[in-house]
């Protein structure tokens, strides 16, 4: 039987204390009904003795003390989960918003989950495509990864979120490709922007959406995330699909943990932001992933924005850590209307060369990212030295990478937010920019390869010519 405690001590901001529980534990469910008969939910943060301290889901606003009554419901926050969920949209806390029936559930599934045991862990080795030239050829994403992307405040990340939320999917398989996608503290119009748009590409038909608004509670900010890996979690190891997960914003969750530890007086660490905020993380992150014996996997992209582009900033520096390399948005290109912004050279995948070569991606994939990597390294220096020195002191083959630097950027990075490329695509446009160099300079390419591509584009070229 639930037992109902008319002992609320104190109510500030976001918290309660309620005196005198008995058997109540850390991070349970509670209900607390109004004098009116309306109830609102509310959970578990910390347990003194007999005294139980509860973060509403909702305002506190017309809580009346002497009449308002508790009581915990002896479970955490759970999710109805079922293959139903395909298609829908739902709030932060699990509930349809999209109009339609609410989900019958297979199952009720603890959102916490648990990170993935190292010792069952599958090691990522499967390409998958985005049809992002500058992800797929120089920083590739494999399945089962977890690769962030960086951004900063007003540079396009829901754009770049939404076009691989519509263009990825997994070659080679014959299996059900799906996202789940976790908006964060985001406002109507981006919200809006994000429904329709998949509604608009028929995205929406493979996707789980869970959309937390920016005037939410920031204690369903943070449950937002874990109930998207919730629903992962069952759509890959119980129903053996693969999953591309994608979180953002990341920054306006921890900022939402940092209120909510603030709240509840903890000792600030770096930035405000509780001490705990990499374990905090880390067990969102651990969740993603492939198992052994299970066809499933969950590939995680988390977004997130660097307060002040500081990538020392405790958030990105921490996501770091625990994820393998990171994507990182350019306001320099951003500038130059060259979209997506991504900015390769700082940008890393480390897992990129499990997942390319022969009977993946194709067996010239690591010639043509190594030697696109260099030109475009050397042809940046020519620019900067260009600046210093002025174009005189240049030499033919600097002004050719000068050139090179200028089309990498204008016609391989720029492709815009709605041109989905395949790696074959990607990797002949990358040939078709470095045969403008000449033979001697493709250093970092096997002759096998410089046989069978850089000459047969070089051919092409002068033909055009």
């Amino acid at each position: 039987m639930i037992k109902e405690y008319r002992t609320i001590n104190e109510v500030y901001g976001p918290l309660m204390i309620v005196k005198d529980v008995e058997n109540v534990k850390y991070d349970e469910l509670g209900e607390i009904e109004l004098s009116n008969g309306e109830t609102r939910k509310c959970k578990v943060l910390e347990i003194d003795g007999t005294d139980a301290i509860v973060q509403l889901f909702e305002s506190s606003a017309g809580i009346n003390l002497a009449d308002s009554k508790v009581r915990f419901l002896g479970k955490s926050l759970d999710l109805p989960v079922s293959s139903d969920m395909l298609g829908r949209v739902f709030d932060g806390m699990g509930n349809p918003i999209d109009d339609g029936p609410r989900i019958i559930a297979d199952k009720r599934a603890d959102i916490n989950g648990e990170p993935m045991n190292p010792t069952a862990r599958d090691y990522p080795s499967e390409f998958i495509q985005t049809g992002i030239s500058s992800i797929d050829t120089l920083n590739t994403l494999v399945r089962g990864q977890k690769l962030p992307i960086f951004s900063g405040s007003g540079l396009p990340h829901p754009a770049l979120a939404a076009q691989i939320a519509r263009q990825a999917k997994v070659l080679n398989v014959d299996a059900n490709f799906v996202v789940v996608f976790a908006a964060m503290g985001i406002t109507f119009e981006e919200a809006d922007f994000f429904i329709q748009d998949f509604k608009k590409t028929g995205a929406i038909d493979r996707t789980v959406m869970f959309i937390n608004l920016a005037n939410d509670p920031p204690i369903e900010r943070i449950s937002t995330p874990r109930m998207a890996l919730t629903a992962a979690e069952y759509l890959a190891f119980e129903q053996e699909m693969h999953v591309l997960v994608i979180l953002t914003d990341i920054t306006y969750y921890a900022d939402a943990l940092r209120e909510v530890s603030a709240a509840k007086k903890e000792v600030p660490g770096r930035r405000g932001y509780p001490g705990y905020l990499y374990t905090d993380l880390a067990t969102m992150y651990e969740r993603a992933g492939r198992r052994k014996g299970n066809k499933g996997s969950i590939t995680l992209i988390p977004i997130l924005s660097m307060p002040e582009d500081d990538k020392t900033h405790p958030i990105p520096d921490l996501t770091g850590y625990i994820t393998e390399g990171q994507i990182i948005l350019s306001r320099e290109l951003n500038k130059k209307s060259i979209l997506p912004p991504i900015d390769v050279m700082p940008s890393l995948s480390r897992l990129k060369d499990k997942g390319i070569g022969k009977g993946k991606t194709r067996e010239d994939h690591s010639d043509v990212m190594n030697q696109l990597f260099a030109a475009y390294s050397r042809g940046r220096e020519v620019r900067e030295l260009a600046i210093i020195l002025g174009e005189a002191a240049l030499t033919e083959t600097d002004k050719l990478y000068a050139k090179f630097a200028e089309a990498f950027e204008n016609v391989y990075i720029n492709q815009g937010f709605y041109e989905n490329r395949s790696i074959e695509q990607s990797l002949d446009l990358g040939w078709k920019l470095l045969v403008k160099l000449p033979r001697s300079e493709m250093k970092r390419v096997r002759d096998a390869n410089l046989t069978k591509y850089y000459d047969k584009f070089k051919e092409s070229d002068d033909g055009q010519d």
